[in-house]
């Protein structure tokens, strides 16, 4: 048996489906060998390949991965770039830099772009250069740190008299935490290949990462999900597809497979692979997936198990095959640079520096570019448009939970980044919301509404109580986008009904307070008065079962009804009194409302009976009190309501 090949002898089966992809299932892992770099293998390359080698022991890698597996580590430092020739001989093309990392190559295979640091205290910026190391040049220089950057094809407007290119970057700005509250927030940009036309592109309070542009011009990235908290304090990370403006974001992969997905890319065959992982490491490293471009949502297959090694980076080669890292399950070896192909589960060692974790492979060669992209983008107009077909259109286990008439009004609600961390009886960090407004949901489910532009809001579907029935991730609309869906959380591949619906027969209902007019919840402001004039003749003695006072917690950060309220329960993602997001599954609403409010999709709590003097309770709490916690619950039940606008 070939010594670089790992496929005969190591695979227990393996099976054809009619879209072409292989499974396979490893009993071993084949070991190859790997030895120094151009010397131990023989693999001859077809074209030179832009490698980033990390100095193994690095902080990052000390570090490890934060928000309990979920999110990597930021690593890069003391990185550089390595060219590999196809008779592998190597060239450093990196040494005017402290750290150097994420190549990306050029469509033409003349230039790389790539990010950087001249010195140990820089902030990371793009930077290009040509193929060989020379004509370095900086592409940005910003208040933030610039990692990870792509060529777009090309891109104009209607007005514009020639298209132009751009290059995507993400970006991390100091200025505010993620909704873990460990970690600045990360989104996607966008500029010209000379700096300039800076846009940003998403607008996830939790953090955006890996972009890669697909051949229709699209761009593919990860997602960490984490504003509901339905999956735990730490989410998901799924992947998203955005136009090259930042318009019409949608899920591209979600829940098939594992829970954390990242580092997308699309093979020359037209298969999407991506590292995925339940847990992740200091560097988000994992198993191999799949999904189809054609049908990305339903096509999901695992293309490598967990016993056969972590996986890194993974970027297409010319003729179908993949260049990707790995190193052992154990993770206590470096990583090697691996050719693997997806349609038959071979791969083989390429080659491996000792002294290093070889990883973000490239190979350079010219390729088709891919397709351009409009823009219908106007940054002038302060406002976008958002209408929904028909918000019964969901993906709920049975349509019948959720019959026409069901919903009455939409919520609207724009999320305010944190500025520091927050924990509090380890009630889980989550940004502040404030509302937007109200309107109407049309007979038939439909909606149109228009709401400022490129900032982070939710939508609420509410029930005859007020109550959000559901609510959607951050999502935005850009500036003079109309952005339209099917249904609320419906299947992204569905066909809509041919129909014109009500809601577009009429103006958009215009939803555009001022910020400064926008409404927020406080506890300290809006609930504690309540609890002190309503509630603490019987919760304010020690013999109650639920103590609410406005004593200082013991960590000082809250008060003791804060705490109480927040209390959690055991391996759920609920709390014993209050479910963040969810009015309607929270015992306190059910206990001022004096029914349960719960519905058929919130499982068992539908069966759970209500205290026999909720009815009494409900009647010493006015509407406006009532509607005050429920609205301060479905935004996340958060301790600081308020916003900056609305601070003296």
């Amino acid at each position: 048996m070939n010594n670089n090949t790992c496929r005969k002898n190591c695979r227990a089966s393996v099976f054809f489906i009619p879209i072409a992809i292989f499974l396979f299932t490893a009993n071993a892992f084949c070991s190859t060998g790997k030895g120094e770099l151009a010397s131990a293998q023989k693999i001859n390359l077809a074209y030179p390949v832009i490698v980033t080698q990390l100095p193994l022991g690095t902080a990052a890698e000390k570090q490890g991965a934060q928000a309990d597996g979920t999110l990597r580590a930021s690593y890069g430092e003391g990185g550089r770039l390595v060219l590999v020739s196809p008779d592998l001989s190597t060239q450093v093309l990196s040494n005017d830099f402290h750290s150097a990392s994420d190549p990306a190559v050029s469509f033409d295979g003349k230039q790389i772009l790539f990010a950087g640091k001249r010195t140990a205290a820089d902030s990371w910026d793009i930077f290009e250069m040509s193929v060989d190391g020379s004509n370095i040049r900086q592409v940005t220089d910003l208040e933030m740190e610039c990692r990870s950057p792509g060529y777009q094809s090309t891109f104009y407007t209607i007005v514009s008299s020639e298209p132009w290119y751009q290059l995507t970057f993400v970006g991390t700005r100091k200025d505010s935490v993620n909704e873990y509250g460990l970690g600045f927030v990360s989104n996607l940009y966008s500029c010209k290949v000379d700096g300039s036309a800076l846009r940003q592109l998403t607008y996830n309070l939790s953090s955006d990462m890996d972009p890669f542009i697909f051949p229709d011009g699209r761009i593919v990235y990860a997602s960490w999900q984490r504003s509901l908290l339905e999956r735990g304090i730490t989410g998901r990370i799924i992947l998203c597809g955005i136009n090259a403006d930042g318009t019409d974001q949608s899920a591209f992969s979600t829940d098939e497979g594992k829970r954390v997905k990242q580092m997308p890319c699309v093979t020359t065959n037209g298969l999407a692979l991506f590292v995925e992982s339940e847990k992740t490491g200091w560097d988000g490293a994992g198993s191999l997936g799949s999904i189809t471009t054609r049908r990305p949502l339903h096509s999901y297959e695992p293309i490598t198990s967990e016993s056969e090694g972590l996986f890194h980076s993974p970027s297409p080669l010319k003729d179908g095959r993949i260049l990707v890292s790995r190193r052992s399950i154990d993770g206590r070896d470096n990583y090697g640079v691996y050719r693997l192909d997806p349609a038959n589960g071979e791969y083989e060692l390429v080659f491996d520096s000792p002294k290093y974790h070889d990883i973000q492979a490239r190979s350079i060669y010219a390729r088709k570019e891919p397709d351009g992209r409009s823009s219908i983008v106007k940054e002038e107009d302060p406002y976008g448009k958002l209408y929904c077909l028909n918000v019964y259109t969901n993906d709920l286990e049975n349509l019948d939970w959720m019959p026409k008439g069901t919903v009455k009004r939409l919520r609207i609600l724009e999320g305010i980044p944190l500025k520091e961390p927050f924990d509090c009886g380890g009630a889980a960090a989550i940004a502040k919301r404030r509302i937007l407004g109200e309107v109407d949901v049309a007979d038939d489910g439909s909606f149109n509404v228009e709401i400022p532009a490129s900032i982070p809001i939710q939508l609420q579907t509410l029930d005859e109580n007020g109550l959000a029935l559901q609510t959607c991730n951050w999502i935005w609309a850009k500036n003079h986008e109309p952005r339209g869906c099917i249904g609320c959380h419906e299947d992204g591949e569905l066909t809509p009904e041919n129909l014109l619906v009500d809601a577009l027969k009429r103006p958009s209902v215009v939803v555009t307070t001022p910020a400064e007019d926008r409404r927020s919840i406080d506890f300290r402001r809006d609930i504690m008065p309540i609890i002190e004039n309503k509630c603490n003749s019987c919760h304010s003695n020690s013999d109650s079962t639920l103590r609410m006072t406005a004593e200082l917690s013991n960590d000082g950060e809250c008060n003791q009804a804060y705490k109480a309220l927040l209390e959690q329960e055991e391996d759920s993602p609920r709390g014993r009194y209050i479910y963040r997001n969810k009015a309607r599954a929270s015992r306190l609403i059910w206990h001022i409302l004096g029914k349960n409010t719960s519905r058929p999709w919130d499982g068992e709590l539908l069966d759970e009976n209500v205290p026999a003097d909720s009815a009494t309770v409900a009647a010493e709490l006015s509407d406006e009190e009532k509607k005050t916690f429920i609205e301060w619950i479905d935004m996340g039940a958060v301790w600081d309501g308020i916003c900056d606008s609305e601070k003296d």
